[in-house]
């Protein structure tokens, strides 16, 4: 069963320290991993690509590597996400945050989402946990709500807002749904425009187990100064977590 946050408990150890933008460098993904150590995140989440070269940078420590899968858009063929789900774990990810099929589930073909977030789920069984990201701000409640039961029953271990690439992001009304939609065997990732420690809290409070957010500094320090210095490095927060 996911922790609970209690406002007695380090913030830090909810966040996935999260940098998916197309242009980050080793450099950025270096001072990811050094920030990560420092204020000790639950992980970094980065795209497949980086994934052996954050588990080098994070050798020997507890903060886990999550990689996104089928990301953004969830339009691949599952056996693409599979692969790719796979090949992240053997690099050394402990964690996958894949996008669900999100045409399939507006056309209400819930069995095609079943099977491509088990054949995920299947990839990696034993060896990672398998996040499943909704894009709730493409989805109508009842749609939010069905996409938990399937991913749920699909053998899923969390389900997950956002991409932070598409419409809209985390919503503390999105994240009680989904906190409701499934048994408490389940987390609830809240992800994209949490910026602050006021809206990580919201998210908590609401019953998120995990964020995800590039702006995990600002929210541990809870100062202006951070907040305003980490929207300064990132391009939107349409194109963040």
């Amino acid at each position: 069963m996911p922790e609970l946050w209690t406002p007695d408990k380090n913030i830090a150890r909810f966040i996935d320290h999260t940098l998916l933008k197309p242009g980050a460098t080793s450099t950025d993904i270096e001072k990811l991993c050094r920030e990560a150590l420092e204020h000790q995140f639950y992980s970094v989440c980065v795209n497949g690509s980086w994934v052996s070269y954050c588990k080098e940078q994070l050798a020997g420590s507890n903060v886990a590597v999550s990689a996104v899968v089928g990301f953004p858009l969830g339009a691949m063929s599952t056996k693409v996400k599979a692969f790719e789900a796979a090949e992240a774990v053997d690099e050394g990810a402990s964690e996958i945050d894949m996008v669900l099929p999100v045409g399939a589930l507006l056309d209400g073909r819930y069995g095609v989402v079943n099977y491509d977030i088990g054949a995920v789920v299947r990839a990696v069984e034993g060896s990672a946990i398998v996040k499943v990201i909704l894009e709730t701000g493409l989805l109508s409640d009842e749609q939010k709500a069905e996409a938990c039961r399937v991913a749920e029953a699909a053998g899923a271990h969390y389900v997950k807002t956002s991409t932070g690439f598409g419409a809209g992001g985390a919503t503390e009304a999105d994240i009680r749904l989904m906190r409701a939609s499934v048994s408490s065997e389940i987390g609830v990732k809240a992800s994209g425009g949490i910026r602050d420690r006021e809206t990580a809290i919201v998210m908590l409070n609401a019953g998120a187990t995990r964020l995800g957010t590039s702006a995990g500094i600002a929210i541990v320090n809870g100062s202006a100064a951070a907040q305003a210095s980490s929207r300064a490095e990132a391009p939107g927060a349409s194109t963040q977590y």
